[in-house]
């Protein structure tokens, strides 16, 4: 992928964060750098970190979107922990039973650390923490069990630009779900998502 037009619109993201800082998140203080010199050193390592970072909180987010409307569609169901979950989605978590947790902790560090590996600078090999090696791809840890990945990279490029819309429309649907379902609990008539659309 091409990262210097993804670090020009980074740049301009970035830009655009500090100076439209109506709500003060991004504090401007004497004893802080300029919002100016913040974009110009932006660079392509940190372009690709937070590339890294966006994908992988956009592919939990589609699990989570996912996961929304399944567990609510198949709420009560005898295959899935003996009918004991039931409720709007957000309260589904804190059903669970116990050892599923330690499972999928244990499925999730093997895969960050794989991960890490894969795409990461060892922070023994670096003073500065937290680099990305120049030859890595975010997202790309080369797990393609179904060989989906095509070889021509302009189609690459492409299939990535259409997976980080997803993970940027996963993540506010799954935000949305979160706050409408608090919304409905806190008025007092717990709502599944499903309900909501009349399913």
């Amino acid at each position: 992928m091409d990262f210097s037009r993804e670090l020009t619109r980074t740049r301009y993201v970035v830009f655009a964060i500090v100076f439209l800082d109506f709500f003060s998140f991004t504090d401007l203080s004497s004893n802080r750098p300029s919002a100016c010199s913040i974009v110009l050193t932006f660079s392509k390592l940190q372009c690709k970190r937070y590339r890294e970072a966006e994908l992988t909180h956009g592919r939990v987010s589609m699990l989570a979107f996912v996961g929304f409307l399944v567990g609510e569609k198949v709420e009560g169901s005898s295959f899935l922990f003996d009918s004991t979950i039931t409720g709007p989605g957000i309260n589904h978590f804190a059903q669970v039973p116990s050892p599923f947790w330690e499972t999928l902790v244990l499925f999730i560090g093997i895969a960050e650390v794989y991960r890490a590996q894969v795409g990461w600078v060892s922070p023994s090999d670096s003073a500065e923490q937290f680099l990305i090696r120049d030859d890595y791809t975010p997202g790309d840890i080369g797990f393609d069990p179904l060989g989906l990945r095509p070889e021509d990279p302009a189609e690459f490029e492409a299939m990535q630009v259409k997976e980080i819309q997803h993970c940027r429309l996963a993540m506010l649907a799954s935000a949305g779900f979160v706050a409408q379902e608090l919304v409905d609990q806190a008025g007092g008539n717990p709502m599944g998502i499903l309900q909501h659309l009349g399913m």
